[in-house]
Formats: C-alpha cells, sequence, structure tokens
C-alpha cells in the first residue's frame, strides 16, 4: 500500500536515529520535506525551498528528473539484482565503459560499491594490496590530511582530519599519518578562486616520508577540494606537488572525489580542472544523481594488472559489496550520464563560475563575515564563532535561510553552498539575497 503525504502532526519521530543531526534539536522543530522538482524542494506544508545545496551535494541535474526514475523503473522490472561475485549482467560492465569515457587519461578500470564512505575503505584496501602484490608489502602506512573527510567506516575516519568524526569511536586504523590543512585566513582571506598562498604544505609530506621512510609508505589520501569541512581549496600548485613528491617515493595518491566528481568544479573531475592526474580516485553522490546510493573507484590499468598473476582461476581481489554494480543503481547511473552528457552539465560550472563567485563575494563587509571561499559552483561564508558557542550563529543562519525559502549547509560556522548544475542566475540572486538578509539580522 502506497501511504499518502503526511503533515508532520501524523508523524512519529521518535523511532528513526537521525545521521549526523541534533535529533533533539531537529525534532523539536523538524523541517521535513515531501517532494522535489527542478531547482526546488516542497516540504510536507507546502513550503517551496530553493536547493543550495544539490541535496547533499549529489543532485548535480537538479531534482525529479523522469528520465532516471524511467530507467529504474524500466529495470527494477526487468532485473531487480544479480549477483556479480562470479557472475554478472551486463550493465556494470556498460557503465564502467562510460564512465572511462569522461574519467582522466590512464584511470581506465572502475570497482562499484554503493556509497563514498566505501569507495573510500575500498581505494585504501586496493592501495594496500597493489603495494603487497608488487612485493613492496613494507609499505602498510596511510597519510590522510587535518579537516579532511573521507566517509565514515573505520578507514575513512582514520585517515580523515574532523575530530569530531573520530573521537568517540576509540580504536582507529593503525599507521596513519595527516598532512596539515590549506585552510589559511590570515593570507588567503576573501579570495576568488583558488589561494595563492600555501603550496608549500605540500612538501610536508617529505617530512612524513623522511620521519618513517618510503617505503613504509602505501598511499596519500586528500580530497582535492575538502567539501565537508567547509569548502577548503587547495592552494595553486599545491597538488601538483603532491603528485611530485608521491611519483617520487613510490606512493599512490588517491583523490577523494565523491563531493567534486561529476561535474561540480567544471570539469567531469577536480583532476581534469586542475590538471593532476592521481593514481585513484573515489566517487559516489553525483553518479546517480542522488537517485540510488552507488560509488565508484578509479583505478588505473597498471595497478588492476599488478593483482593479474597466479592461476586463473584464483580470486585476485578479495574485497567487495553484495551491492556493487546493483542493476537498478548502475541504470540510474547510465540514465544520469546521458543527462550529464545531452545538458552539458559536466562543464556547466565553468560558465556560471565568475557570476556565482561575484555574487558570493557581495557579502563581503557584512557583519561576523570572516572569509568567503568558491571555486566551480561550490561557496563557503565562513562566519565568526560566538565566545563560547562554536557552531551557534552557523546554525542559526542555517536555519533561518530555510524558513526563508533557501536551503544550506552548515558545518561549524561556515555556510556551504553547492547548487545543482542546473541553476540559473536569477536562482544564485535568490541564494545569496535570502542569505545575505538572515546575516545581516542575525547577532
Amino acid at each position: 500500500m502506497q501511504h499518502p503525504a503526511t503533515s508532520q502532526q501524523d508523524l512519529s519521530l521518535d523511532e528513526f536515529w537521525m545521521p549526523f543531526t541534533a535529533n533533539r534539536q531537529f525534532k523539536a522543530k523538524p523541517r521535513l520535506l515531501e517532494s522535489a522538482e527542478g531547482m526546488f524542494y516542497t516540504d510536507v506544508e507546502g513550503r517551496q525551498v530553493l536547493d543550495a545545496t544539490a541535496g547533499l551535494w549529489c543532485c548535480n541535474a537538479g531534482h525529479g528528473r523522469k528520465e532516471i526514475s524511467e530507467a529504474v523503473a524500466r529495470q527494477i522490472a526487468k532485473l531487480d539484482f544479480a549477483p556479480t561475485f562470479q557472475m554478472g549482467h551486463p550493465l556494470p560492465f556498460q557503465l564502467a565503459e562510460r564512465l572511462v569515457e569522461i574519467a582522466p587519461k590512464g584511470l581506465n578500470r572502475v570497482f562499484f560499491t554503493n556509497s563514498g564512505s566505501e569507495s573510500v575503505d575500498t581505494a585504501l584496501k586496493i592501495a594496500l594490496a597493489y603495494q603487497r602484490a608488487r612485493g613492496e608489502g613494507t609499505r602498510t602506512r596511510l597519510i590522510g590530511r587535518e579537516l579532511g573527510y573521507h566517509g565514515v567506516g573505520f578507514g575513512g575516519i582514520s585517515v580523515g582530519g574532523m575530530v569530531n568524526n573520530r573521537k568517540a569511536f576509540g580504536v582507529q586504523l593503525p599507521g596513519v599519518d595527516h598532512l596539515p590543512h590549506t585552510l589559511d585566513l590570515e593570507r588567503n582571506a576573501f579570495t576568488r578562486g583558488l589561494p595563492k598562498q600555501g603550496a608549500e604544505l605540500a612538501d610536508q609530506l617529505e617530512k612524513l616520508v623522511a620521519l618513517h621512510g618510503a617505503e613504509n609508505i602505501a598511499a596519500v589520501i586528500v580530497e582535492p577540494m575538502s567539501g565537508s569541512a567547509g569548502v577548503i581549496l587547495p592552494p595553486q600548485g599545491y597538488l601538483k606537488r603532491l603528485r611530485e613528491i608521491t611519483a617520487k617515493h613510490g606512493i599512490l595518491l588517491i583523490f577523494d572525489e565523491v563531493i567534486t566528481g561529476y561535474g561540480r568544479l567544471g570539469e567531469p573531475f577536480a583532476a581534469q580542472r586542475w590538471e593532476v592526474t592521481p593514481d585513484i580516485i573515489t566517487t559516489a553522490k553525483g553518479l546517480t544523481n542522488g537517485a540510488i546510493p552507488m560509488g565508484a573507484v578509479f583505478v588505473s590499468e597498471q595497478i588492476q594488472d599488478a593483482f593479474m598473476h597466479g592461476p586463473q582461476g584464483l580470486i585476485e581481489l578479495f574485497h567487495g559489496y553484495t551491492y556493487s554494480g546493483h542493476p537498478v543503481a548502475a541504470a540510474a547511473a547510465l540514465a544520469t550520464l546521458d543527462i550529464y552528457q545531452r545538458d552539458g552539465l559536466l562543464t556547466r560550472a565553468r560558465e556560471l563560475e565568475v557570476y556565482w563567485q561575484e555574487a558570493l563575494h557581495s557579502l563581503q563587509g557584512l557583519a561576523h563575515v570572516i572569509d568567503i571561499r568558491n571555486t566551480g559552483l561550490v561557496g563557503a561564508v565562513h562566519l565568526a564563532s560566538r565566545e563560547g558557542a562554536p557552531g551557534a550563529r552557523g546554525y542559526e543562519v542555517f536555519e533561518a535561510c530555510y524558513w526563508d525559502g533557501v536551503m544550506v549547509r552548515v558545518t561549524g560556522d561556515i555556510i556551504a553552498m553547492s547548487p545543482p548544475l542546473i541553476v540559473e542566475k536569477p536562482h544564485i540572486d535568490r541564494i545569496v539575497e535570502v542569505l545575505g538578509n538572515v546575516i545581516r539580522r542575525t547577532a
């Protein structure tokens, strides 16, 4: 039986333990979305809310795309599930071929997962197993970065660098180190695009190599742009320097592009936008436009070939998920790629980047605004924290924006935005107008 839309008065909120949410705070004044179309959500009371976050960095083609829902409906009626352990079906093979066409040159093998968190743990395991397969089994150390977010698996929180995601869970992976983050308000506040200062921070990797020995380090994982920590951008030349150092020492470089992948920065991947090709890329979110959970890890043929030795009947990598290459998720992804290609969405962020940038930076000078950051169709407004109450001002701005009809994201006192790639200039104007008005009236 299909349940009709319900108002929040008819709904019990007690049973669902919500993720990454202050449950008691939310349930005292819930924000419940009921439907979505194009650039807008509609909540259970009929209020329209302009989506300035592409859902959760994932609905890059906007909401309610019938091509995707129809593809899903056709596929689930035809083949709802098929295993990919020692079996197969055509769709993940077709999807992998399509993905390689838009991936950075050389990254031509794809391993499917169900989320960004699973993509990260997959990439870390592949990196460790690869080093062992090529006879360098002492390379077991992993290096992440402060303020990095790599999902919520034990691998991801170990290489991640956001303290609240780590401190409650005690044991993490051993042998993990962290590079310093690249947020430098003193030197780079209110930079338009990539900051000029800070490329030298990549050289901290040389210090870790000197400390541990290159022969003991398997991989370095970074987000090209740290999204969940509040849109922290790589300084000019920083990523190229990381690539040079990792290549010199035989260390794999992993880009976590769960947020930046599939057009967010004006190219299919940040690796292409900033002309740095890593050894492995993790993705999810925009792969299916958020419609069905799915992730994909891109690796080079060279990495896969290191496993293709020994008897042909031997499983080369003892890793995978029941739903790796799920037929319904693959159908959603193929339909999504069709939309991206037809509508030019993988590069559209470039067309609107300057307009987006100037609109965001018009908020400079407002009370409590201490930085504004942007690249592609991503932006952040960094607010000063109240004394003794970090995050309170940011949350009040986030909540007020919602009730004024615009959905933004909040992380601490940073307001982050990443609108669907179908956004038009009037939408940008509205987002910035509402955000500016809310900031003006927030003490």
